[in-house]
């Protein structure tokens, strides 16, 4: 019995340390990857209504999502897709955005990204204006899907945000395997 127990355990140990092996070395909290940009909306960004022009926005919101990923992963990225892009409200010129992207959930090689945007006013109180789930791929050398850390999720507004993803993660493979019917073939 003390046999079999002890060559339970060996094995597990073994192949955690496989496991181990096949990973990077390093699991990162959500902290350690959180980007915060801020923008003060000029001529240049707006649109012919005289609201922040969406591509800026859209662009704006890639930019932290790969740096982000960046962090996160310590390697180049690629964007995968963009989900769940809403334009809550407009923003006008001389407004201040303040952009916040965070790491929600990580696979093998993909993570989801959540980016908010604000309006934040003199006194510095933020009104969300727009949110963004963006899934990055971590790339290798050779430009190829690679393997990411792991992510530490440290008080219950993260697990509960990873079970989001989770959900989100799903209705993104199902959509996929299913297809776009509505856009035809």
């Amino acid at each position: 019995m003390l046999c079999a127990l002890w060559g339970y355990l060996k094995n597990g140990i073994i192949k955690e340390v496989e496991r181990k092996r096949e990973m990077p070395e390093k699991a990162k909290t959500i902290a350690q990857s959180r980007v915060e940009t801020v923008h003060i909306i000029l001529p240049s960004h707006l649109n012919d209504a005289g609201r922040l022009f969406g591509g800026i926005l859209m662009q704006w919101i890639d930019e932290v999502a790969a740096l982000v990923a960046k962090r996160h992963s310590q390697m180049n990225v690629t964007t995968a897709s963009v989900d769940n892009l809403r334009f809550l409200q407009g923003a006008y010129q001389r407004d201040v955005i303040v952009i916040i992207g965070k790491v929600t959930h990580v696979g093998n090689t993909s993570m989801e990204v959540k980016v908010e945007t604000y309006v934040e006013n003199m006194d510095g109180e933020r009104k969300l204006i727009n949110r963004a789930f963006l899934t990055e791929i971590g790339l290798d050398e050779n430009n190829k899907p690679a393997r990411l850390p792991r992510l530490i999720l440290e008080t219950e507004e993260d697990k509960d945000e990873w079970m989001r993803a989770q959900i989100r993660k799903e209705m993104r493979e199902h959509q996929s395997k299913e297809g776009f019917h509505f856009y035809g073939n």
